[in-house]
């Protein structure tokens, strides 16, 4: 597996050469998002969609 500077290195290389400094903070964060959200799934770290409803009901309250 590549390191997190090797991963980074390849999402910016990947940039059109006029993308914004913005543009490419978001990227990298979207990579970081995914893989941890990957990790939190492969550990079980996950609730059913009823369940999200449910506690997504309650912030409306």
């Amino acid at each position: 597996m590549a390191s997190a500077k090797e991963q980074m290195a390849k999402i910016v290389q990947e940039q059109p050469d006029d993308s914004s400094y913005d543009e490419i903070l978001r990227e990298l964060a979207l990579a970081r998002m995914i893989e941890r959200g990957l990790a939190d799934s492969y550990a079980g770290r996950t609730i059913s969609d009823d369940e999200m409803s449910r506690r997504i009901r309650t912030w409306r309250k």
